[in-house]
């Protein structure tokens, strides 16, 4: 949008919380609106690239990622600009207002954030209700966290329960068991520990679909970009067995290397810019692994369609954004989508001499 650089200034002039507050509350009222949705798909004209994977229907390759949109609050605001997908979450089962203020930071330097939220949620009972009332003609997925509180070891209650609440609801379920804001949740990302936590979820997703003659909502994985070689391996093929039908590759990184920010000493999870390479290669080891049998979708330093191309070439059947919103604007989105258009890839796969681009 021709209007964010203009805007930045003053957003950066904000709380990095408050600021995010504010665009999300502009997006929630102009959703509201049909002359304004139309307005924003005047300005910022959708990518139409239709393509079909686990069942549904992508307007294009490009989604939001969990983590900006939290409770569903602005679904056809963020829908209008374009999306082919919207991730929302991480949602719990009740509420829980996260870690304490301040809890996020922007590295301009280094075009990134740091997070520490730790899951705040207004519960599933309030997501729930939005998405009933959801927009038509956009995915939407749900990303699944169990309670602050709730004992790692009885965190399969609160993923169960919860595929329970969204299963009739959601385009598909992701279960985030790699945030490094929740204390102890990252030990279930552990092969072991994973297929422990999975089959059961797995189990009473078919067992939902089953009862009722649904449709079986795919169950995809958040997994982190900070696993050893080994340990991402085993993750991934004990959630292949246990039934997943995709990954999210990756979470944000508890690493800080190349940072030039003072603000990279805050402790919580870093994305954007500085996150690209390690989730890069996160990516293309679970793409290699998963060889075809399940979806992968490439998240972690979307700033360009330069770097959406590099997810493409990693493995990603579709990219998330989320930190390059801060530094681009909404034009992004837009971006991104055409810069993975099929027919942009084909052309670039046959100048190549490589011949049809991939699925």
């Amino acid at each position: 949008m021709p209007l964010y650089p203009l805007l930045r200034p003053l957003l950066f002039r904000l709380d990095p919380e408050r600021a995010h507050a504010a665009s999300l509350a502009l997006l929630r009222f102009m959703g509201a609106i049909a002359p304004l949705r139309a307005l924003q798909r005047l300005v910022l004209p959708p990518v139409h690239d239709p393509l079909e994977l686990l069942g549904l229907r992508f307007e294009n390759r490009v989604g939001l990622a969990a983590g900006y949109d939290k409770d569903a609050r602005a679904l056809a605001g963020l829908a209008a600009l374009g999306f082919g997908h919207l991730e929302i979450g991480t949602v719990t089962p009740l509420p829980q207002p996260g870690n304490p203020r301040p809890r996020l930071f922007r590295l301009v330097e280094d075009r990134s954030v740091v997070n520490r939220l730790g899951f705040p949620s207004q519960g599933a009972a309030r997501t729930a209700a939005r998405l009933r009332r959801r927009p038509a003609g956009v995915v939407v997925g749900v990303n699944l966290g169990k309670q602050r509180e709730t004992p790692v070891e009885r965190a399969v209650e609160d993923y169960v329960g919860l595929v329970e609440t969204f299963a009739p609801l959601a385009d598909y379920l992701t279960v985030n068991v790699s945030s490094p804001n929740t204390p102890g949740l990252r030990r279930l990302e552990t092969g072991q520990e994973l297929g422990r936590l999975l089959a059961p979820v797995v189990r009473r997703r078919d067992e939902l679909a089953g009862a009722s003659a649904a449709r079986r909502v795919p169950l995809l994985v958040k997994l982190s970009p900070d696993l050893t070689a080994e340990d991402l391996d085993a993750a991934v093929d004990a959630a292949l067995e246990a039934g997943v039908d995709g990954f999210v590759a990756t979470n944000t990184t508890l690493g800080r290397g190349g940072a030039r920010s003072p603000l990279a000493t805050e402790a919580g999870g870093l994305s954007g810019s500085l996150l690209a390479e390690a989730a890069d290669a996160a990516l293309e080891r679970v793409a290699q692994r998963v060889a075809g049998r399940a979806l992968v979708i490439g998240a972690g330093g979307v700033m360009s369609g330069d770097d959406a191309r590099a997810k493409r070439a990693a493995g990603a059947d579709l990219v998330q954004l989320y930190t390059g919103l801060v530094y681009r604007g909404p034009g992004l989105v837009s971006e991104v989508a055409a810069a993975l258009t099929t027919r942009r890839a084909a052309s670039a796969a046959g100048r190549a001499g490589r011949g049809p681009a991939p699925k």
